[in-house]
């Protein structure tokens, strides 16, 4: 197994800064997977971060001073290139944590707060029994510092943000549909919680920050966010993972993706899953056109060095309407792309009405920037998660009191479908 080293996570791979760095946030001694092993605790304060536990999510201490100083370190290294090095990684040795076990810990950390919105999914057949389907989340869970110091929810109060409670319902979201494959955006706290605890759950996972990161802005933040890839390592094994940087126009970019190449234990098939998140905000249209452009050229020299052909998830939020350049980019790609979502929908072109709803002082906006991409002739779409209703989700919008983000997660079923050498 290879791993990619590149200063896009040098931060922490690198070892004489990994060192540096936990002597400068003061978390308790770490083993050699880079997780700390600490005590159980049952409930959270407002002022503590989450850590693994053999059953129970816990907490390490991570004071305001000590996140600061990591901010400069971190800004420091942004500028750095993002040339690839590979590196052996340790299988994590971290007791498992029992998943219905902590999702009920998280409900009872949560029974003050509404209930998240009630969502079916649209399925097509049964999986077969010797085709088992593979699940897939796509979920930009909205960067802690981003959502407290600059988004400007207007109708969402601060206590809904707190992070003490927030991050029990983004975990929560996750326990409930337990995908095998995991893609999240704008994860800014994925080394002292959704690394430790999803290794806990039993996933590997994979982070890449962005080189300059918005978060680093915020005063007593938690260093920057990233897009960060996780899978079952019961299900799946991990033969190569690349980090990107995006470029427009020969110009390198403050966008990343994160690549990995699978196999599934089950079926003996390879494929390869990506996480990215493209330029934000209008007037940027010509910019996630050329991101997604260089995304994809990047994404098919990966799969040329593989022996025989392999099927493609790309997951992603792409600040992108259907109507945008980027998406026409991805429906018409040489790699045979297409968007679980319209693959499902009613007439079968559609996309859904929105997957993220907010409140700004510029005003309401309700978009679809979300999607989850697919080889065609690789995969069959057995369901999808549908989207919660207006009334589902409220009148005040996203984030709220009963969901953590302004993005909705979206999570669809897949199934193999022909020989590898079919594919294209």
């Amino acid at each position: 197994m290879t791993l990619l080293k590149s200063p896009c996570d040098t931060d922490i791979r690198s070892d004489g800064l990994r060192e540096e760095f936990y002597n400068i946030v003061k978390v308790p001694a770490v083993t050699r997977c880079g997780v700390s092993r600490v005590s159980r605790v049952s409930r959270v304060s407002s002022n503590t971060h989450i850590c693994s536990s053999p059953s129970l999510l816990s907490v390490c201490q991570m004071g305001s001073s000590s996140v600061r100083l990591f901010s400069s370190l971190a800004q420091s290294l942004s500028s750095a290139p993002l040339e690839a090095t590979h590196t052996h990684a340790d299988e994590c040795d971290l007791e498992q944590v029992d998943p219905e076990t902590l999702l009920r810990e998280c409900e009872e950390v949560l029974r003050t707060r509404p209930p998240r919105p009630h969502r079916d999914f649209t399925r097509t057949r049964a999986s077969a029994k010797h085709n088992p389907q593979i699940r897939v989340m796509q979920w930009n869970i909205l960067a802690q510092a981003l959502g407290e110091g600059k988004d400007g929810f207007v109708r969402c109060p601060m206590e809904a943000l707190n992070w003490a409670e927030r991050k029990y319902l983004i975990l929560e979201e996750i326990l409930t549909y337990r995908p095998d494959i995991v893609c999240l955006q704008e994860v800014d706290h994925y080394y002292d919680t959704f690394q430790p605890v999803m290794s806990s759950l039993g996933y590997q996972s994979s982070f890449c920050p962005k080189p300059c990161s918005p978060c680093l802005d915020v005063r007593g933040n938690n260093g920057p966010d990233g897009c960060a890839l996780f899978f079952n390592r019961e299900r799946f094994r991990l033969l190569d993972v690349h980090h990107l940087r995006l470029s427009a126009m020969a110009i390198k970019t403050n966008q990343v993706a994160v690549m990995a190449t699978l196999q599934c234990q089950v079926t003996g098939r390879v494929f390869c899953v990506a996480v990215t998140h493209l330029k934000a905000r209008s007037g940027w249209e010509t910019l996630r056109g050329a991101q997604g452009a260089n995304l994809l050229q990047q994404l098919k020299a990966i799969l040329s060095t593989q022996q025989e052909a392999v099927p493609l998830v790309v997951c992603g939020d792409f600040n992108a309407e259907p109507d945008e350049e980027v998406y026409r980019r991805f429906l018409d790609s040489p790699l045979g792309l297409d968007s679980a979502y319209r693959t499902l929908s009613a007439d079968g072109s559609t996309e859904p009405s929105y997957t993220t709803w907010k409140i700004r002082p510029s005003g309401e906006s309700r978009s679809t920037l979300d999607y989850v991409w697919y080889t065609r002739n690789g995969f069959s779409v057995d369901a999808v998660l549908s989207m919660p209703s207006e009334e589902q989700i409220g009148p005040d919008r996203l984030p709220s009191y009963h969901y953590p983000s302004d993005h909705l997660s979206l999570i669809c079923d897949f199934s193999f479908i022909q020989e590898p050498h079919r594919l294209m």
